[in-house]
């Protein structure tokens, strides 16, 4: 941490009524005698500097926090203990330098900048090894863990650095600098881009996958849909394995897919800067801020000129989109899409509390939801949205200010607005720094953001 340093210089009391106030007696001329003086330092933060906020449900230890209990034949007890409605501010960033967050259904993955074994931790559910195989203790679920412990990842260079982060239902991907990427947790329909074994035993697992290359190129993004995942290369192709019953996967069938094959139809002669995917949905966008999609289309996700639930290959959603100018960030929920564009306009359809009001629960077309509700106005006429996400009921935006907005089903809290009750339109939560990410799952948010100071 940096300081800046302030000299305390003698003070007298001086009476005015009946306060007492401290008077200036003399001004240090002598060097010598200011040096001798007291140093006060006020901790001011680093550029680098990172804190990680947590809300929602807290009992399956997602959020990593020790909740006070209160007596369990009261209300209190639930309140206290199996909630956390408003952003708490995580001592894990405290002590780590937090680099990446991922939130899976119901536990949280999370790397730090170190040069040692221990470079990535988990907490909350880890019934099927999603966050590492953890030793029996005496006193503790085995399948359940409520402060981050370490994943252990079997790197060949200690100098290997985290790049990015995802987490699915039960499996995790991580994402390295040189060694590719690792999953591990369940593997029931290929997830972990590994050969499916039927009989095989998760819970307890140590085991762990390393995906070099695809191909002949390096992986640069990973992304953890339900039970599938998608691979970016540095040359913008897409890979996928995993469940493909809705064609999530995209690869021209609804089988099952358990070694990562390339994604089939328009995207296969486009560079794809970033896939999003939560629930059984899709989206991808292009360098040129073209958006495509595939997978779950029961409400219209991924808009086709026929009736068509499920789209097993990726189309072009250009003339979807059109008039809406280049879209810069994607995200897929459960039942809906959210997007941006480059003016800061954020645009939503499909089915659930999509953040237009109580009276709009369904729209095949994009809509825009109204910028006042993101801070514009004739006082702040440049806030606009930069980044967006999705879980698998509820939605987020993060302004060019650091603002956190979030609406929809407000499951155990989620939302972080103090309360449990559902959100129709965007409302600011309160936190006291600047939001740089946020991580949405089915009822838990995490948040890494930049202090003020």
């Amino acid at each position: 941490m940096n300081a800046i340093k302030v000299i305390l210089r003698s003070r007298t009391p001086c009476a005015v009524g009946n306060r007492l106030y401290a008077t200036t007696k003399k001004k240090i001329s002598d060097p010598d005698e200011e040096e001798s003086l007291p140093i006060f330092q006020y901790p001011v933060s680093k550029s680098s500097d990172r804190r990680m906020y947590v809300w929602g449900l807290a009992e399956t230890g997602a959020l990593g926090l020790h909740m006070p209990r209160g007596k369990k034949s009261r209300k209190q007890y639930r309140n206290n203990f199996s909630m956390c409605w408003h952003p708490m501010r995580s001592s894990f960033a405290e002590r780590f330098d937090v680099t990446h967050v991922a939130a899976g259904y119901g536990f949280t993955v999370t790397s730090i900048k170190t040069s040692e074994q221990q470079k990535v931790f988990g907490t909350g559910i880890n019934t099927d090894s999603q966050i590492g195989y953890h030793a029996p203790r005496i006193g503790h679920p085995l399948e359940l863990l409520l402060s981050p412990s370490p994943i252990f990842l079997p790197y060949k260079s200690l100098e290997t650095r985290i790049i990015g982060l995802s987490a699915g239902r039960a499996h995790t991907a991580v994402l390295t600098d040189n060694e590719g990427v690792f999953t591990l947790g369940n593997n029931a329909y290929g997830q972990c881009g590994r050969k499916i074994h039927n009989n095989e035993e998760y819970r307890g697992s140590m085991a762990t996958h390393n995906i070099k290359k695809l191909g002949v190129e390096k992986i640069v993004n990973v992304c953890c849909g339900q039970d599938h995942t998608l691979f970016v290369t540095e040359g913008g192709k897409v890979y996928a394995c995993g469940w493909g019953a809705d064609g999530q996967t995209g690869l021209g069938t609804y089988e099952n897919q358990a070694i990562p094959a390339m994604v089939k139809g328009d995207i296969t002669s486009e560079k794809i800067v970033k896939v999003a995917s939560t629930g059984d949905c899709v989206l991808a966008l292009n360098e040129h801020g073209e958006l495509f999609g595939w997978g779950n289309s029961e409400y219209g996700q991924v808009p086709m000129a026929t009736t068509q639930q499920q789209v097993n290959m990726s189309y072009a959603l250009v003339s979807f989109t059109k008039g809406l100018g280049k879209i810069i960030d994607v995200a897929a929920g459960g039942s809906f899409c959210l997007i941006v564009n480059e003016a800061g306009d954020a645009f939503v359809w499909g089915y659930g509390l999509l953040g237009l009001g109580p009276n709009v629960q369904h729209s095949r077309t994009p809509k825009q939801i109204p910028a006042p509700l993101f801070g514009r106005n004739e006082f702040n006429p440049t806030s606009m949205v930069q980044k967006v996400a999705c879980g698998i009921g509820h939605l987020a935006a993060i302004t060019n200010s650091g603002d956190l907005y979030m609406w929809g089903r407000n499951r155990q809290g989620c939302l972080g607005l103090g309360h449990t009750k559902d959100q129709y339109f965007p409302l600011k939560v309160s936190i006291g720094a600047h939001v740089l990410d946020v991580a949405c799952s089915v009822d838990h948010s995490v948040a890494t953001c930049k202090p003020f100071i």
